[in-house]
């Protein structure tokens, strides 16, 4: 648990993205269609498509909320500002905007925050923060919504699940980076926007494997076997990405990336230490790669080869195969 110098806000601040406009070079504002903006994923969709223009500059109009004890006078806090952040990772993009009252008592607020098309590269996160004047000292963080949405300029559907992206290479004759991993089935990729995996069709037999559908009842077992062995890598390979770079704060406490890296670490966390909260969770892997904890990398790698297979659904699969070749076999004794 993070402990602050100072009296901290206590309670739910809600915000949301009401709606979004689009503009293209010399043309007028337009509305964004309510299909590319979810509220269950908090995803506001702005990749490509044909249904919208090719814009340039997007405004997105934002709500927030304040609990009554923020702007008790008697209260620890003064100058209470709710702000807006929009960051991303790729292009290192990071704009603010503050929040404007809309009520008499100022609880209920509104921004409105441009965004170009040029500054944003993949994802980015938007957060909100409050900011307040504690004992004196301005700018204080007095609170962060738990609520985070995404600003997607790749996806034109607002979902926080991104596809897989694996593709049938040739490793033998393929790129010179490959070709020294041609005696492996595939390799995953985490240095692009997206993790990849390549799938290597000079191993002999695996190419027809992999892209068959259907087939006998040994094929399709095998199948199945070597797809949760693959996602049970990627899951392994995305989560080191994801906790290789981690950014720190001043007082030590790891920060969870944005992207897909956060995703990955939020998904495999509670499978690797069930009884934690994922920010506790994350604290244990930093002091584990760090070398500031009793456990250690060594103990840390079972937690991750745990989680990584059961994500993949390894027990599953395999319990499935080793029935499906009992059958097999009590049908070539018939």
């Amino acid at each position: 648990m993070k402990v602050y110098p100072y009296r901290r806000l206590t309670g739910n601040v809600s915000w949301r993205v009401d709606s979004a406009q689009l503009k293209a070079e010399g043309e007028p504002w337009e509305n964004l269609e309510s299909k590319y903006l979810s509220t269950v994923e908090r995803v506001v969709a702005l990749g490509p498509d044909e249904d919208r223009p090719d814009w340039t500059l997007a405004r997105l109009r934002l709500s927030a909320g304040l609990p009554a004890k923020a702007l008790d006078p008697s209260g620890p806090w003064q100058h209470v500002k709710i702000v807006a952040v929009l960051t991303e990772r790729a292009t290192n993009t990071r704009t603010a905007v503050e929040f404007s009252a809309v009520s008499e008592d100022g609880r209920e607020r509104t921004a409105e925050l441009y965004v170009y098309r040029g500054d944003l590269l993949d994802r980015a996160s938007l957060t909100v923060h409050v900011v307040a004047t504690v004992d004196g000292v301005p700018g204080r963080v007095i609170a962060t919504s738990d609520a985070e949405w995404f600003v997607d300029v790749i996806e034109a559907v607002p979902s926080l699940a991104r596809e897989l992206d694996v593709k049938m290479v040739r490793f033998g004759s393929g790129a010179s980076r490959l070709q020294r991993f041609k005696e492996s089935p595939w390799l995953v990729d985490t240095t692009g926007r997206f993790p990849a995996v390549r799938v290597n069709t000079d191993f002999e037999g695996l190419g027809d494997l992999m892209g068959a559908d259907g087939g006998t009842g040994p094929e399709k077992t095998v199948r199945e076997l070597l797809l949760a062995q693959m996602c049970s890598e990627v899951w392994t390979a995305v989560f080191h990405s994801a906790v290789g770079d981690l950014e720190v704060e001043d007082d030590g406490t790891p920060v969870f990336p944005h992207g897909w890296q956060g995703e990955v670490l939020r998904e495999m966390l509670p499978d690797m230490y069930p009884d934690r909260a994922p920010e506790q969770a994350l604290r244990e892997v930093h002091a584990a790669r760090t070398g500031s904890s009793a456990t250690g990398w060594g103990e840390l790698q079972s937690r991750i080869h745990f989680a990584a297979s059961r994500r993949a659904g390894v027990p599953r699969t395999l319990s499935t195969t080793i029935r499906d070749l009992e059958r097999l076999t009590q049908g070539d004794d018939a």
